[in-house]
């Protein structure tokens, strides 16, 4: 189904996806059938019974990771240092990681809203560090779905907190799981998120795993067409490219993608494995690359990536990313049926783009 002409790439080898049992999958009474799952096999898409998310981990040099709750976050800290905190109570319309800290503890994520800082933007308050929603389910908004917004533009919906599952520490990981409900206003659940999160540092990088399974409770539950999502960080200020509307706090920032395309202009609504946005704060290099994995619907993502700091991967958004009203990048599930999401989010030292990111991500795909 996928046409588009994308420029050569060496990527492992494709598998179609694997079904296997785990213990970490939580019981919820809501879990009358088992579910299916649209799996992706060489761009064709397949239906397979779901039974949980395969969790499989590289042998990795030792690195305390410590979790602890605290009411409705969780603070994660490595080697004894804190690296990010996971918001998933009530005030929040969604759940999220903030701030996320390079391995010498340097914040690389914007504060605001959660923070006021001298010089930041404080636009696009539904922004909040680190973050999965989408722009369009079933006409109903979770991404742009602040309090504030609930007036403008579409129907408003809220990923609610259903339950934390696991928090485990580890010598060298630890891991977050949980299940949400995508609510609309009045409390009606269109679609459960089972997600898992694992917390590591690799050679000197931190990074965040995420494995998040969708599953429709409506009869119908369609993930529309928009650039509005999906999976998004937004970037601290001074990694930002220079834009329009930067003032003060110099930007340093590049972003690059895995055909070596580099800024806005040329990496925003393109589809790629990966792309890394880089620059540096005080001084120090420092950047996030994010990875798509080969399984995820429609591998390559497109991008909706931008030089004021967001920093997005969408299936979806195809109308506007090829500007053609005619294409449809949703995609439909039937009650029962489920869609499954992995990312991996890298915090590194200035490695910047090129062979080292795409070594990183060929190690980690050939991994799952």
């Amino acid at each position: 189904m996928l046409t588009d002409r994308i420029p050569p790439l060496v990527l492992p080898k494709r598998r179609a996806a694997a079904v296997v049992r785990s213990d970490r999958r939580p019981a919820t009474k809501l879990e009358l059938a088992p579910p299916q799952l649209l799996v992706f096999d060489n761009g064709v898409m397949k239906r397979a019974l779901l039974l949980v998310p395969l969790l499989c981990f590289p042998t990795l040099s030792a690195e305390t990771v410590s979790l602890t709750r605290d009411g409705t976050r969780i603070e994660v800290a490595i080697g004894g240092q804190p690296f990010t905190s996971f918001y998933f109570g009530p005030e929040a319309t969604k759940p999220y990681l903030h701030p996320l800290r390079s391995a010498d503890g340097t914040v690389v994520t914007r504060g605001y809203p959660m923070e006021e800082i001298a010089g930041e933007q404080t636009d696009h308050r539904h922004h909040r560090g680190a973050w999965f929603s989408h722009g369009n389910v079933n006409a109903i908004d979770f991404w742009a779905n602040e309090p504030e917004q609930r007036n403008r533009g579409m129907e408003k919906g809220i990923i609610a907190h259903r339950s934390i599952d696991s928090v485990q520490s580890g010598g060298d990981s630890g891991s977050i799981s949980a299940t949400f409900g995508w609510n609309d206003l009045s409390g009606k659940t269109l679609v459960s998120e089972r997600r898992t999160m694992n917390f590591r540092r690799v050679d000197g990088n931190n990074i965040v795993d995420f494995d998040i399974v969708l599953s429709a409770e409506s009869e119908t539950v369609k993930f529309g067409d928009t650039k509005e999502g999906t999976f998004a960080v937004r970037m601290a200020t001074e990694l930002e490219e220079q834009h329009f509307r930067a003032k003060g706090i110099p930007r340093t920032g590049t972003i690059t993608n895995a055909h070596d395309a580099k800024t806005e202009a040329n990496t925003w609504g393109k589809r790629s494995p990966w792309v890394d946005y880089a620059g540096s704060i005080e001084g120090k290099p420092k950047g996030i690359a994010i990875f798509d994995h080969p399984e995820n619907p429609k591998h390559p993502t497109y991008w909706h990536v931008r030089g004021y700091g967001l920093f997005a991967a969408n299936v979806f958004g195809e109308h506007d990313f090829h500007a053609d009203a005619s294409r449809d990048g949703s995609i439909t599930l039937a009650k029962g049926e489920s869609l499954r999401f992995r990312y991996r989010v890298v915090i590194h030292e200035g490695v910047g783009g090129g062979e080292a990111i795409n070594r990183m991500f060929r190690d980690w795909a050939d991994s799952k």
